[in-house]
């Protein structure tokens, strides 16, 4: 029996702001716009670049708060994802009867890879800024269970130099 692989792993930018709409049947869909680059040196050793932009289409999947869900709150143009999905071409007749074709990476896992403004993680300007409108929502919502970002649940943990770690 012959095996087959249909998976696309992308790291870039998002080059808009996602557009989320909801489809006949109650679902909702997410598409954005992807880019990714590579620099390179030729051979006259002047630098060149290529930007590849690729059409990414998120769908809940189920019912309840999905991956499209989260496309819309969290998403904004400039942000540095992780995108894994498969490959899907399609092809529709537009209004005029003339054939169009499309390739898309159809999402399954997304990761926000730019850091929070003051969180450490290094990302730069175009990563932090649309993220600071999400990010305290994000916290807000995160602080009960993590306890808060202060420590104050836990004074004496901090103080105690007795501990078994073995560094």
């Amino acid at each position: 029996m012959s095996r087959s692989l249909n998976k696309a792993i992308l790291i870039g930018n998002v080059g808009g702001e996602p557009e989320v709409r909801t489809v006949g049947t109650g679902g909702r869909v997410a598409t954005f716009s992807l880019a990714t680059g590579r620099q390179w040196t030729d051979q006259s050793g002047n630098k060149q670049e290529k930007t590849e932009w690729h059409r990414c289409v998120v769908w809940n999947s189920g019912r309840g708060t999905g991956l499209a869900d989260v496309v819309e709150k969290y998403v904004r143009k400039g942000e540095k994802v992780y995108v894994e999905g498969e490959i899907e071409y399609r092809q529709w007749q537009d209004k005029e009867g003339q054939t169009k074709y499309t390739t898309e990476i159809k999402v399954k896992e997304l990761m926000l890879l730019g850091g929070r403004p003051g969180g450490g993680m290094g990302g730069d300007d175009m990563d932090a800024a649309p993220r600071r409108s999400a990010a305290p929502a994000a916290r807000k919502a995160a602080a009960p269970a993590a306890g808060g970002d202060d420590f104050n649940d836990f004074p004496g943990a901090l103080a105690d130099d007795d501990d078994d770690l073995p560094f």
